[in-house]
């Protein structure tokens, strides 16, 4: 399919106060009891201190320039919580992708490079730090979206904060897309480290044809069947989704590719291109490039992050729920369906 070039050049600059909200509020979440107040499983925005959310996307000669201080344009949940000891901290973001992406013979590990960047500044960054026995070599590296629930802290817009006070997602936005009311649309939530778009679940049923009906994109990644290597070659146990390599790629079994994209229309790329899904299943945020990735998305050792090896404590930081893990914050719900 030929890939048409992006849209004319433009700028994008935002900078967000929440409605009703002190000038610098942004909202995090505390349940109410009264079942009066709000439906069971809803929280009720409170108002807390952080920086505007700022970010500027422009076009230099070939590449687009994504400069940020990281501040979400939507609300948050509570950080720091019992799962995630960090606070939020204003970022200096620079990122740089190619505006005529080119797609690469074969697809690209992403490891634990941070994927791309959400339109809002915040990074996708899908990998965790948390290893089987700390060990950040071991291929034994530990989920932050298990059996559906977000881990490590994370609120309900599938994102949680570093050591270094970065706030990143791990699966869909769903604060961005709420916040661009666009949880009925296929919607552009980003651009990957290899320029390629992001999108959000949904996309036309018919990759070609923009007056099909929107469908939630299913991953093809499955579960794998049996158990795990014990002993010291691995944690043993089921497959159940706790560490990355419990997922296989089943080429057919979803509607996606093993970088969890196609090639389709979308509103920006009317003349078609590949673009990149973020699903509510495994792997959430695609964990191979299609194209190549911009060096500017690199970061630390494999492990590290932006925090360094050790996850959201830290190295030798607090970990609450047990060594090696963090338990997901008491009275934190699955993430609002989107």
């Amino acid at each position: 399919m030929k890939i048409m070039p992006p849209l004319p050049p433009f700028v994008f600059r935002f900078s967000v106060r929440v409605a009703a909200l002190a000038a610098t509020a942004v909202v995090a979440w505390a349940h109410s009891d009264d079942p009066g107040d709000n439906p069971p499983g809803f929280f009720e925005p409170i108002a807390y201190g952080l920086p505007d959310s700022r970010v500027t996307i422009r076009e230099e000669g070939a590449m687009r320039i994504i400069e940020s201080n990281a501040i979400p344009n939507h609300e948050t949940g509570p950080f720091p919580n019992p799962g995630n000891p960090n606070s939020i901290r204003a970022q200096s973001i620079h990122y740089e992708v190619p505006l005529h992406p080119t797609e690469a013979s074969m697809f690209t590990e992403a490891g634990h490079m941070i994927f791309g960047v959400a339109i809002n500044g915040v990074s996708f960054d899908p990998a965790t730090a948390e290893f089987w026995r700390r060990d950040f070599r071991s291929i034994w590296n530990e989920e932050a979206i298990y059996k559906g629930r977000g881990q490590l802290g994370m609120d309900w817009s599938n994102a949680h904060v570093q050591p270094t006070g970065a706030y990143h997602y791990h699966s869909i936005p769903i604060g961005l897309i709420k916040q661009l009311h666009a949880e009925s649309s296929m919607v552009l939530v980003g651009w990957a480290a290899d320029g390629f778009p992001i999108y959000g679940p949904l996309a036309y049923q018919d990759a070609g044809n923009a007056r099909s009906p929107l469908t939630k994109m299913r991953s093809s990644y499955r579960l794998k069947s049996g158990s795990r290597p014990g002993g010291e070659s691995g944690p043993g146990g089921t497959y159940d989704g706790k560490y990355t390599p419990d997922y296989e790629y089943i080429a057919g079994s979803g509607d996606l590719d093993e970088a969890n994209g196609r090639h389709g229309v979308t509103a920006e790329f009317p003349g078609g291109i590949y673009y990149y899904v973020t699903t509510a299943e495994f792997p959430f945020v695609a964990r191979k490039y299609r194209g190549t990735p911009d060096n500017s998305f690199r970061h630390g050792p494999p492990g590290g992050g932006p925090g360094g090896p050790g996850g959201p404590g830290g190295p030798g930081g607090p970990r609450p729920g047990g060594p090696g893990r963090f338990g997901p914050p008491p009275g934190f719900p699955p993430p609002p369906p989107i």
